[in-house]
């Protein structure tokens, strides 16, 4: 079965920057899922996987602007640690450079911490991974037809996808 629109593609991926190591690998996890044509993946991988099937494998290259896009220097702000994603409740020392995950009114974002204060941090709410070109090792696990339920929902639902 092809990917295309409506499908629920399942996928492992490797992670690097041109020449360097992995610093990202899904197989020790359970494959990716994604409903195609819905937004739910980066610009350049749904390009890039449109047209493959199960057991395909393949590398690409995407610049910044097919990834997690450029820079946005200026884009920074305070937070309270309370707004820091913690679901053990353990106490959390923050240091510059450190990727936290805060609770947004968008879901859970992903921002670098820049400066911790003793009531407030100052983040880089750019994801880590903005402005940087990224390689992707892809195979891809499985491709099945999406449930009505996932297509009036947007996402793939089950392991890998959304869970209800």
């Amino acid at each position: 079965m092809l990917i295309e629109k409506d499908k629920v593609v399942q996928f492992h991926y490797c992670l690097s920057e041109p020449g360097n190591e992995n610093f990202e690998d899904s197989r020790k996890g359970d494959p990716i899922a994604y409903l195609h044509g819905h937004n739910g993946m980066l610009p350049g991988l749904e390009e890039a996987m449109a047209g493959k099937q199960a057991g395909d494998t393949f590398s690409i290259t995407l610049e910044p602007e097919k990834a997690y896009g450029p820079r946005n220097e200026g884009a920074t702000q305070r937070v309270s640690p309370k707004h820091v994603y913690n679901p053990q409740k353990k106490k959390i020392k923050f240091k510059p450079g450190m990727v936290i995950q805060l609770n947004t009114n968008n879901g859970p974002q992903d921002v670098v911490v820049i400066k911790a204060g003793l009531k407030s941090l100052d983040v880089d709410i750019n994801h880590p991974l903005a402005g940087k070109t990224l390689t992707f090792d892809i195979e891809i696990v499985d491709v099945r037809d999406a449930t009505d339920e996932e297509v009036s929902h947007g996402h793939a639902h089950g392991v890998g996808g959304h869970q209800h």
